[in-house]
Order: structure tokens, then C-alpha cells, then sequence
């Protein structure tokens, strides 16, 4: 069965579409079956991985108003073993649309319910906020990875996005459980970083992920050329970061080896 992992947090610029892609690039490269699923309107994750989201005839959008089946939507990407579905701007209003639907919160976990034994993992790209799309991809979600920016403003709202979770816990998707969090941007030179990362590792334990992602112009190049990091530039930092967060994570399911696609 597939493990669904909804990257989310509520607040934007926290790094969270370029985990979502080199998450699941990372987990593609290193053997495993992977769909990202790109749920946010913004459709950064459909361009940063080389499609024009001004052109998607057929994406996430259609899976979940038009009840389009999720094979007629999923495209290959240029990563062996990674897939996509694709968002576009028309995502704007599907909030809107989807609140006049029966079982609005669960139509993403019933359009992924077909391919849980096709892929090892699915990755959702979730929008900056707590709306219906986020709630969404948290009741399809087995686990929720949250992407943290390493500077104060970070930890505000953290605490209301994790009641969130708790009350979606309770009424919608009991299985949720949090994988953890992972610093973005971070840079240990600074006081104030250390103190963030201080701060966080007693909030969360040990679902902080040890591994942290730097700011580096490699990540801030690779999606202007609708490249995973792997692909732009894998000796990188960044590509050594992405790396080695993706074997974390696999490492907390007995995962022991390293082979590379």
C-alpha cells in the first residue's frame, strides 16, 4: 500500500513546494515508486518540474470536480520513477466549488483510493493555508511533513496549524499522524537560527528531522528550469540535503540501503 505524505504548512514562503519536489524526487531517485500530487493553485510544482501550467487540459482539478479517474491526469516527469498531477490557475476557484459538493473533505481520498497499491508514495503539494484543499490532502494523508523556515516568524501560527491537525484527527482522518518537521532556508551561522532549530527540537522531539535545507541559489535556479535539484545540479548542497533528508525519513521505516536510480 502506498504511504501518503501531505507537505503542508499554513504559511507560504516557508519552502514548502521546493521540499515537495525534491522530496519526492529524492524518494524516486533512491528506488521508490512516487506520484506528486500537485494541490496548490499556485501550480509551482507543475512548472517547477518542466510543465506550463497555463496548458494542463487535464490535472488535479478534474480528479476532483469532474470526477476524472486519476490515470487519465498522472504524467510522467523527466525523474525515473516519479510521477505527477498537475495543477493550474483554474484551481483558484475550486474551494468554492468544492464546498457545494457531498463529502467535500474526502474527495482527494477517494480519488487516490484506486492507486494505493500502484506507487510506494504519493506526495501532496498542499496550498499555504488551512482551507478545503489542505483538508483535503490531510484526510487523505498517512503522515503530514512540515516544511519550517529557520527565522523567528516561522514558529508563529505553528502551534494553531498543529491544533488544526489534532481537531482533523479527531473528525476526519484518524490514521493522520505527524512525520515531523524540517528546517528550511537554515543557515548555523546564525544565533538566532540555532535558537529557531532550540525552540522547534522541543516542540516537535524527535520528529525534527535532523537534516536541514540550506538557502542556496542552486534550489532557487533548478525550478526556473523546471528541474528537480538531481537533475540541475545533484553535488549541490542542496541536492546533497534533499538527498539525505529523503533517506532519513526512509531510514524511520527500516530503509537501510542507497540505490540510486
Amino acid at each position: 500500500m502506498s504511504e501518503v505524505i501531505a507537505i503542508a504548512n499554513q504559511k507560504g514562503g516557508v519552502g514548502k513546494t521546493t521540499t515537495s519536489i525534491n522530496f519526492a524526487a529524492g524518494l524516486a531517485c533512491l528506488g521508490q515508486d512516487t506520484l506528486l500530487i500537485d494541490l496548490d493553485p499556485q501550480a509551482n510544482a507543475t512548472s517547477g518540474l518542466g510543465f506550463d501550467k497555463q496548458k494542463v487540459d487535464a490535472g488535479i482539478l478534474q480528479n476532483l470536480l469532474d470526477g476524472e479517474p486519476l490515470e487519465k491526469t498522472i504524467k510522467a516527469t523527466g525523474v525515473e520513477l516519479l510521477d505527477i498531477v498537475c495543477s493550474s490557475p483554474d484551481m483558484v476557484s475550486a474551494e468554492i466549488q468544492l464546498s457545494n459538493e457531498v463529502s467535500r473533505e474526502n474527495r482527494l481520498r477517494n480519488v487516490l483510493a484506486p492507486f494505493l497499491k500502484t506507487y510506494s508514495y504519493i506526495v501532496i503539494d498542499c496550498p499555504p493555508s488551512l482551507g478545503l484543499l489542505t483538508i483535503n490532502a490531510l484526510s487523505a494523508a498517512d503522515k503530514v511533513l512540515i516544511p519550517i523556515q529557520g527565522e523567528y516568524y516561522a514558529l508563529e501560527g505553528l502551534a494553531n496549524f498543529f491544533d488544526a491537525i489534532r481537531k482533523i484527527q479527531a473528525g476526519i482522518n484518524s490514521r493522520l499522524q505527524i512525520e515531523g518537521g524540517v528546517l528550511t532556508m537554515f543557515d548555523p551561522r546564525y544565533a538566532l537560527a540555532q535558537q529557531v532549530k532550540g525552540e522547534l527540537s522541543k516542540f516537535l522531539g524527535k520528529s525534527l528531522f535532523e537534516t536541514t535545507i540550506p538557502r542556496t541559489v542552486r534550489l532557487a535556479e533548478a525550478p526556473g528550469f523546471g528541474k528537480t535539484i538531481f537533475e540541475y545540479d545533484p553535488r549541490s548542497k542542496g541536492g546533497e540535503r534533499y538527498l539525505a533528508l529523503t533517506g532519513e525519513f526512509l531510514a524511520r521505516r527500516g530503509w537501510r540501503g542507497m540505490r540510486l536510480n
